[in-house]
């Protein structure tokens, strides 16, 4: 048990070793001979010590259900038209979300039929993602069930987080915590952030970028006509023009975007890349209205319209409008990340001034560090010599643990910060099972070797059990609790993987050379 050969050994220092090299980079910048192939992390400081702001968004589902009820109706008309029957009143009734329409007369089962091959099931679930019955007034309705309703809300949410991800990324914001809440809501963290106001732009802007053609014969000030709508002017929102509401090409075929000037005005603009779909589409729009404006969109606003001059085949464009370098690169990063989509609304929004983490973190420290030392006084009052050897497996731990903090990249917030000052106590707890075996053993009368033997391997079921019941413990705490509950349970997990490591091993380690050394003829314990 208390043997150690020279592999053994040297794994044991080598683990250690790598512990403080991964914790270097939370003292220093990196140096230059840092060896490439070893990770540079730090441990982030969390919303409540380093500032920055906190957002609580929900997603409209509203407008996903509007959303989906015109989508919805676009492919019934597809669906009539291409089987050659014909229809009166298609319309979308938001009261009661259905797609109504009348077939005309001697159609209604050939029209009820084809529609229902609209019907598709949600992944997995015998459950359909549409309903087609006929009305008692032979009129036919298109409603979606509430449960694929909340599953496709459950989807606008997954896919709002990840493109809040890409949009926070691109702007360079360190470490954001984007999680969601509830059914319908999403939590954003972001730390030490210089410019709230640029991010919850970036957040909340839903970028749905359209290509829409300008009907010029639209006279202003009058009803826009049938298939057109009036959407102004984003730099003028009381100027006005007339587009056709058919979308000739969809925001959603961009493949890149990027700012840049343009080398014969000097103008800031967005140059984007269409992919084989949308440069087809563009292509083909382009070429039958050479002569026409074709009007650029951007979340109902037009951003710009220009005339077509020739047939735009490459599948590349550009957009210019007045940007200054700032608005070309978010409205750059907002088409790379893609459309959130439905809007967003801030439920709550708070800020952390740097100055209260600061406080945050003094106080922190303080309560770590009296700690660490009363442990360390309590260990070398009550068992002397291994007490010692116990507290350099303490130091040891907290340097593993953060290490391996460091190496996730984690973030420390304040629960955290209580998560390491408990975790201290949980590794003094095992080498306190630990000494009192052996004081134990030798009471019983065991030579000092038996005693060691016998205490270390008598303390291990104990000290294996209590950690791996509250390691399961935390898992649990980590995986449905709320962001700080999960900062406490990180810091935990990673103390009791570090206290079993330094209780059993390192310590062990210490006393076997000790006692190699020495060969005591009794035990100071």
């Amino acid at each position: 048990m208390l043997y150690f050969g020279r592999a053994k050994t040297f794994g044991i220092l080598l683990v250690c070793g790598l512990g403080v090299l991964l914790s270097l980079p939370n003292l220093w910048a990196r140096p230059d001979w840092w060896p490439g192939f070893m990770p540079w992390n730090q441990v982030h400081l969390g919303l409540d010590l380093k500032g920055g702001s906190y957002l609580l968004l929900q997603i409209d589902t509203n407008a996903i259900q509007k959303q989906d009820l015109n989508s919805l109706l676009g492919e019934a008309r597809q669906t009539l038209l291409k089987v050659g029957l014909g229809y009166k009143d298609l319309h979308v009734d938001l009261n009661t979300h259905q797609v109504r329409l009348t077939p005309l007369d001697g159609q209604a089962d050939q029209a009820l039929k084809a529609l229902q091959g609209l019907i598709t099931y949600l992944p997995n679930s015998p459950t359909a993602s549409l309903v087609v019955a006929q009305m008692p007034d032979g009129s036919i309705a298109l409603s979606i069930p509430a449960q694929a309703q909340i599953a496709r809300d459950a989807q606008a949410v997954q896919q709002a987080i990840t493109i809040i991800q890409r949009r926070i990324d691109g702007s360079g914001v360190l470490n954001p915590q984007i999680q969601r809440q509830g059914q319908d809501q999403i939590v954003v963290q972001l730390p030490g952030i210089s410019d709230p106001g640029r991010v919850k732009t970036l957040i909340g802007t839903t970028a749905h970028m359209t290509f829409q053609m300008v009907d010029s014969s639209a006279a202003p000030g009058q009803p826009a006509p049938l298939g057109d709508e009036w959407l102004p002017m984003s730099d003028n929102p009381q100027q006005q023009m007339a587009v056709q509401t058919q979308v000739a090409v969809d925001g959603a075929s961009l493949e890149n975007a990027q700012a840049s000037t343009d080398p014969q005005t000097g103008e800031w603009v967005v140059n984007f890349t269409l992919n084989a779909l949308g440069a087809r589409e563009f292509a083909d729009t382009t070429a039958q209205n050479v002569g026409k404006l074709f009007a650029i969109v951007l979340d109902g606003k037009i951003i710009e319209a220009p005339v077509i001059r020739e047939p735009i085949t490459g599948g590349q464009g550009q957009i210019s409008g007045n940007f200054t370098p700032q608005s070309a690169t978010d409205l750059a990063l907002l088409l790379r990340a893609g459309a959130l989509p439905a809007p967003l609304n801030i439920v709550e929004e708070q800020s952390v001034g740097p100055e209260l983490g600061a406080d945050a973190i003094r106080a922190g420290a303080i309560s770590l560090g009296v700690g660490f030392v009363f442990v360390l006084f309590f260990m070398a009052l009550f068992y002397g010599l291994f007490g010692w050897f116990a507290n350099v497996a303490l130091i040891a731990n907290l340097v593993l643990m953060l290490a391996i903090l460091s190496f996730m990249g984690a973030t420390l917030t304040l629960p955290g910060m209580a998560g390491i000052l408990l975790t201290l106590g949980m590794a003094v707890d095992a080498n306190i099972l630990i000494n009192e075996r052996v004081r134990e053993e030798v009471k019983n009368g065991r030579k000092p070797l038996a005693a060691l033997e016998a205490g270390y391997k008598r303390a291990y079921g104990t000290i294996i059990d209590s950690n791996v019941t509250t390691l399961l413990a935390h898992i649990t705490l980590f995986i449905f609790g709320s962001p700080p509950v999960r900062g406490f349970a990180v810091t935990i997990c990673a103390g009791i993987v570090t206290t079993l490591f330094t209780a059993t091993v390192v310590v062990r380690l210490i006393t076997s050379r000790w006692y190699a050394a020495r060969r005591p003829a009794a035990l100071p314990v």
